[in-house]
């Protein structure tokens, strides 16, 4: 789907030059040519008309005077800076340009009719006057000398496997005749033959081929020779084959061209001789001779240069064609005219060996001319024309034009063919968007073709349909008409040396204007031709587009686009400058493409592909070299693009990887998209997908998901991206163009939840034109079948460009799905209840939960309706598709929980349930009384809370089979519900209630439940239990309690508190129902309480307790506080030491482990202690095998390993964290007595032992402000900074984990419990120090 586009033509003429060339060959300095002539050789420089440099070989005796000698090859040769030249009389030359020294390595008496270098330069073939060949060396030391003519095949014989004689073998379609059929005579060679030997090298150099004519029959044979001059083989024989021979450099086809009785072909040959495939030149027979043929260095492109034979009285015409080939067919791609003037008839062509597709050619009148051609897509340019997608491929003079907004029509196939009278060489669609159909075709000629789609009913003779026609068939593509012919003249007359191919880049830029670029007067300048049409004139077949304007550009154009939508055209110089033409302004001019930021754009490399489009509303200009490097204005964002498409604010590029990406860019910039193509996005992205190797772009089809992708054979493929995909839906479901939306995602399997989740309200809002469009009962059920909960917009298809319009949902308290459900079912029963029945069904049915009971009442209202209807569903059919999609047992159970035995029956009659089964059991339940039927049918399906519904209605005499329900299934609150609290039943139920919960150790709700029922025995056991006693009594009051009962009661729930050291409510009770306060005061004593303990001995006047018992109390307390003290100094201090040995250490192994890199070093004593502290695996590994015992053990004996996990055995692994668990647990002691403290300390001062308090005091004091000092020293701020940024986790990577160890961060590695490394907090708010003691 490509055709060749001419990037730059360039051309000098030899004014100077003497004699006539004869051939020609590249020099290893660019730009420079060396011409042989019948005199010597010439040096043509890059620059300027005139000879840089010559060799008069006449001069030095090897050519004579007169003009009649002849230069049969010529070659450069850098290595030995000299160039080699053969002539025709047999004289081998090495010429110096610089030095102008001739040097004779060799001479053949017979003379020599070719030269042929390998392609390495390491071999030189010579075929001399006497039909021999000779191989040399770089060196002219002859390897071999062979006769061209061998009577044998050569090594590649084929092998006769002895399978009978040719008479007996099968013949196929040609029937056994054809076994006695005589072989026909080999017709001599043409008569225009030159007679000469041709010498063709395969790209490797390792095989020679040879054609030569044959003395015995007359006609050309070819021979393969290997670098030892050993024949390999003889081609079959060929009746007319020619003297042109080409290997082409891949290797696997030698080209030729054959004369057969009704056409001219151009016929290949394999290494083995036989023919192999052939494509037949555009001339008549005995019209045209074949002169060369030459394969371009990447083998894709074949240069045929021919010349007319039937010219009486002028020179014939040349021409050069350029043929490639594409899925088995040759398109003939560019023709070069190159007139019948003697001056332009051509001397030699080439193709040039560094870049493939640039083409040498000289002309007899010492004009040299170069020309470098791309690939390129011709398509149209448009977004919204129906005929934007039209691709159009040169063949000759056809356009083949395929309309993939139709039809994918592979190549070499189309949707329609334009016929032409001379071959074409350029096409350009319209740029107006609304007519990129339409479709302008330069040809050899010069003349252009406009053709237009509509205003012609008259169906146009040269334009004929391709593959969609047929017999039968009615094409619906519209064909155009041709509209208009014109001739373009831009300067020159007849006499001036023709320049074939001289305008370049057609761009039809509004109806009758064209722009074109041409050769300005030096080599190096181009012109940009306006050309427009004049007014029209009455009678004039053929218009001459006239020279509106011509804009001389500084510097040589190599590339040109323009933008459909903005019509900018944007120029590529040869500098890699890109220049901006206005064409639009009231005097056109050129002017710099300036960026954003206000620089020049310069291409770095030069682009043979370029594209105008914006990035976040910024023009800018895309470029793509042949090298794959992509440019954004002048930033180079990628270097693996192979090709690239603009479709809307899309980018379509393919990659080297076999990738097709699309990039949204108009929330983005060009950075970001450059970080989007150097990234590797996951294969599940919405941007990227897979492609076939070797893919390229031909088209994205517009207002369609299509992107059209040619592989390298040339077959098509057809993928919709999904980044379009979602696009386009996107835009027709803010259309509302619902119908459109469904059928492309059902086609390419979107997720339907995206109709909704797209824009909730505006859907819910139109769910009846939804309906209305899809209009389709089944695939309103597949919407609904496909219904999730979540939002597609944010998991499965966010949107590309980040500016989701996504509305917050209508019902945020709601499910999506019932949401969607009711609105559906509501819109489908308002327009037409019965054509949507099924649909109605399926919306109840995907509730969540499921509505089936309604869903079988429908079923069963639809049997029960006598209204006979042709569209309505029958309850048959209805029943039929409820069981497709509920499960046939579960909807039996929903039936028989409607308590209606026709539908139970109906279901159960198109399940696979055995009558046997359900018709005992349904009569059995007929015969029951109502209430008693559907307790048992809810019993049968677990409804338990209804069924005890149904049971309580049944009677008293039922009332112990409802307790038993009640009990097995622990039903107590629903139960309690169901009877007054009046009654017996609620007194029965709450006692069972009661004793359920006791059996649970809920004792005190229990008594509350029996207490409430009035069943105070029991509530008093309960309360008692629960330990509340404030109630216990109240109960004990309910049931008339004594005073002496009452004091026993309380003595015994004293004695409970006072274990659970209860002591203040234990006094309580011993002082007010037993009174008993002397026990009370000492209970106080024994729990701390002193104030309470001092005021009950004031009360009651006991003030000899004081001596007794309360100030060896108070100084008991003091002794044991002192001790609590001095031990938690004691091990605050000797942890907080061992912390420190142990952090050291663990520093230190760090440090060795970066230094051996041997964690596991037994010899390292500092291993020895933490070896396993060292590594985070280290320490898994220890704990894992641990684990693996404990895990074998009871769950108590794990629990023991749970609280032991951090041990403060040395050298345990985590020792630090337990040492950090214990000096935290020492302070939090600390800080929990110092309020207990404070009150002690009061006592002791108001019964004068203020030194046994001050002792107190300074000891709390000491150990206060060691932890004080001491926490930023053990917590340190770096300690929780690495818990915040752990080192190993699900974030962490390799090169983290190294970074943290280089930092010597493992301190604290795998820590589970993070809140060990959060320092304790020391209350400063609580005054207890006494001002009086210090």
């Amino acid at each position: 789907m490509r055709n060749l586009r001419l990037l730059r033509s360039g051309g000098r003429r030899a004014a100077t030059a003497t004699g006539t060339p004869r051939c020609f060959c590249l020099s290893a300095e660019a730009g420079t040519v060396l011409v042989g002539s019948q005199y010597g050789l010439v040096e043509l420089g890059p620059a300027g008309d005139s000879v840089t440099r010559e060799v008069s070989l006449a001069a030095e005796g090897f050519l004579p005077e007169d003009g009649s000698g002849c230069i049969v090859g010529v070659e450069d040769i850098p290595e030995q800076e000299c160039v080699c030249v053969a002539t025709a009389a047999g004289d081998i030359l090495l010429c110096n340009l610089g030095t102008k020294q001739v040097e004779c390595v060799g001479s053949v008496d017979s003379g020599l009719s070719t030269m042929s270098w390998s392609p390495d330069q390491e071999l030189v073939l010579l075929a001399t006057g006497q039909q021999t060949l000779i191989m040399m060396t770089r060196d002219f030391e002859p390897i071999t000398e062979k006769q061209i003519h061998q009577d044998e095949f050569g090594e590649g014989k084929f092998v006769a496997l002895g399978w009978g004689k040719k008479e007996t073998q099968f013949h196929g379609s040609e029937g056994k005749q054809a076994a006695h059929r005589k072989q026909t005579e080999v017709l001599p060679a043409s008569a225009w033959d030159d007679g000469r030997p041709r010498v063709t090298w395969r790209g490797d150099g390792q095989f020679v081929a040879v054609s030569a004519i044959c003395p015995e029959t007359g006609c050309r044979k070819v021979r393969v020779w290997n670098r030892e001059l050993v024949l390999q083989s003889t081609s079959e024989p060929i009746s007319g084959l020619e003297q042109a021979l080409s290997w082409k450099p891949s290797g696997n086809l030698i080209a030729s061209t054959q004369e057969k009785p009704n056409r001219h072909d151009i016929v290949f040959l394999e290494k083995n001789g036989l023919l192999h495939g052939e494509f037949t030149l555009p001339f008549q027979k005995g019209q045209v001779k074949v002169n060369e043929l030459l394969w371009n260095a990447d083998s894709t492109v074949l240069a045929v240069w021919l010349e007319d034979l039937k010219v009486e009285n002028s020179n014939p015409d040349s021409y050069v064609q350029l043929w490639t080939t594409g899925n088995y067919h040759w398109y003939l791609k560019q023709s070069l005219h190159f007139g019948s003037l003697e001056e332009n008839q051509l001397v030699s062509l080439l193709w040039d060996r560094e870049y493939p597709y640039r083409l040498h050619v000289l002309c007899q009148g010492w004009q040299y001319l170069s020309y470098d051609w791309h690939w390129t897509t011709d398509h149209g340019m448009g977004e919204s024309s129906q005929h934007a997608a039209n691709v159009a491929v040169i063949d000759g003079d056809k356009v083949l034009v395929t309309a993939f907004q139709h039809a994918v029509v592979p190549p070499p196939m189309c949707t329609y063919e334009v016929q032409l009278q001379q071959a074409v060489n350029q096409v350009a669609f319209h740029t107006d968007p609304k007519h990129s159909g339409d479709m302008a075709v330069l040809d050899a000629d010069n003349k252009i073709y406009v053709y237009r789609y509509g205003q012609s009913t008259v169906n146009d003779p040269t334009v004929r349909f391709g593959a969609v026609s047929g017999n039968g068939f009615k094409a619906a593509v519209e064909t155009p008409h041709l509209d208009k012919t014109y001739r373009v003249d831009v300067g020159g007359d007849n006499g001036e040396v023709l320049n074939p191919l001289g305008l370049r880049f057609l761009t039809w830029l509004q109806d009758d204007s064209f722009l074109v670029v041409g050769q300005g007067r030096h080599a190096s300048q181009s012109v940009l031709h306006h050309l427009t049409a004049p007014s029209h004139k009455a009678g004039a077949e053929e218009k001459h587009l006239s020279l509106w304007l011509s804009v001389p550009v500084d510097g040589e154009v190599v590339s040109l686009c323009c933008s459909p939508v903005t019509r900018t055209v944007a120029l590529q110089l040869a500098d890699r400058q890109i220049l901006k033409y206005r064409w639009e302004a009231s005097s056109p001019a050129l002017e710099p493409w300036w960026t954003g930021s206000g620089s020049v754009v310069h291409f770095p490399y030069p682009c043979v592909q370029t594209s105008i489009t914006r990035i976040n509303g910024e023009e800018v200009i895309l470029g793509l070299t042949d090298r794959c490097r992509f440019f954004v204005n002048d930033l180079e964002v990628a270097s693996n693009i192979t090709s690239f498409a603009t479709y809307n604010e899309f980018l379509l590029v393919t990659t080297n990887s076999h990738t097709c990406q699309c990039f949204c860019l108009k929330n983005t910039s060009v950075k970001a998209l450059q970080a989007a193509l150097s990234s590797c996005a996951a294969p599940s992205s919405e941007t990227l997908r897979k492609v076939e190797r070797g893919s390229r772009i031909v088209t994205v089809v517009p207002q369609d998901t299509k992107v059209v992708l040619q592989m390298p054979r040339g077959n098509l493929e057809t993928i919709h991206h999904r980044a379009l995909v979602l696009a386009q839906i996107r835009k027709w479901l803010d259309r509302l163009m619902f119908r459109e939306a469904f059928q492309c995602m059902r086609k390419l399997r979107i997720n339907l939840n995206l109709l909704y989740d797209h824009n909730p309200k505006v859907f819910l809002e139109n769910a009846e034109t939804f309906i209305r469009q899809i209009d389709s009962v089944n695939y309103i059920n597949l919407f609904f079948t496909e219904l999730k909960e979540e939002d597609f917009t944010k998991s499965m298809y966010p949107s590309l460009n980040g500016s989701s319009n996504v509305q917050p949902h209508q019902h945020p308290d709601q499910k999506k799905v019932n949401v969607v459900c009711d609105v559906m079912r509501l819109a489908m029963e308002h327009i037409d209840p019965q054509k949507y029945c099924l649909s109605i069904l399926t919306a109840y049915v995907k509730k969540s939960p499921p509505e089936l009971e309604v869903a079988l009442q429908k079923v069963h209202d639809l049997r029960e309706s006598i209204t006979p209807d042709g569209k309505a569903v029958s309850a048959e059919e209805a029943l039929k598709y409820l069981l497709f999609l509920v499960d046939v047992n579960e909807l039996y159970n929903y039936s028989l929980g409607t308590y209606d035995f026709d539908l139970v029956i109906m279901v159960a009659e198109k399940s696979q349930k055995d009558p046997k089964e359900y018709l005992p059991f349904l009569n059995t339940l007929r015969k029951m009384e109502t209430n008693y039927q559907r307790y048992t049918i809810d019993r049968h399906l677990k409804r338990y809370t209804k069924a005890l519904g149904h049971l309580s209605k049944c009677g008293p005499e039922h009332f112990s089979e409802f307790l038993n329900l009640v009990k097995d299934q622990n039903q107590y609150c629903e139960a309690l519900k169901l009877y007054p609290s009046s009654t017996q039943e609620y007194k029965d139920i709450s006692d069972a209630y009661g004793e359920y919960l006791i059996q649970k150790q809920l004792y005190e709700q229990a008594a509350l439940i029996f207490a409430r029922a009035g069943i105070f025995a029991k509530a008093l056991d309960a309360f008692q239990s629960s330990g509340n006693w404030q109630q216990a009594l109240c109960v004990a009051s309910h049931l008339g309690y004594t005073k002496d009962k009452l004091s026993s009661l309380a003595g015994s729930m004293a004695g409970k508190l006072v274990e659970q050291r209860k002591h203040a409510e234990a006094a309580i009770l011993l002082e007010q129902y037993t009174q008993d306060y002397e026990e009370a005061v000492l209970l106080l004593l024994e729990g701390a309480l002193w104030e309470e303990a001092l005021r009950m001995i004031h009360k009651y006047g006991r003030l000899d307790i004081v001596e007794t018992n309360f100030k060896p109390a108070i100084l008991e307390a003091q002794k044991s506080q002192l001790i609590f003290l001095d031990s938690q100094k004691t091990a605050f201090l000797r942890h907080k030491s061992r912390l420190q040995v142990v952090r050291e250490l663990k520093e230190k192994a760090c440090e060795s482990l970066q230094d051996y890199e041997t964690p596991n070093c037994p010899e390292l004593e500092i291993f020895s202690e933490t070896s396993s502290v060292v590594t985070a695996s280290d320490m898994n590994s220890k704990y894992s095998h641990s684990n693996s015992r404990i895990s074998a053990r009871s769950s108590k004996n794990r629990r023991k390993a749970e609280r032991k996990r951090y041990s403060l055995k040395e050298g345990s692994p985590f020792e630090d964290m337990a040492l950090l668990e214990v000096l935290g647990e020492s302070v939090r002691a600390v800080e929990t007595v110092k309020g207990d403290i404070h009150i002690l300390l009061k006592q002791l001062v108001l019964f004068g032992y203020d030194e046994q308090a001050r002792v107190l005091q300074q000891g709390l004091n000491e150990v206060l402000q060691l932890m004080e000092t001491s926490i930023p020293e053990i917590w340190t701020p770096d300690l929780h900074q690495s818990s915040v940024n752990p080192v190993l986790g699900p974030n962490s990577t390799a090169n983290s984990i190294m970074a943290a160890y280089q930092q010597k961060r493992m301190v604290i590695p795998g820590v589970q419990d993070p809140e060990l490394l959060i320092p304790p907090k020391l209350n400063k708010n609580l005054q207890w120090k006494l001002h009086l003691l210090q």
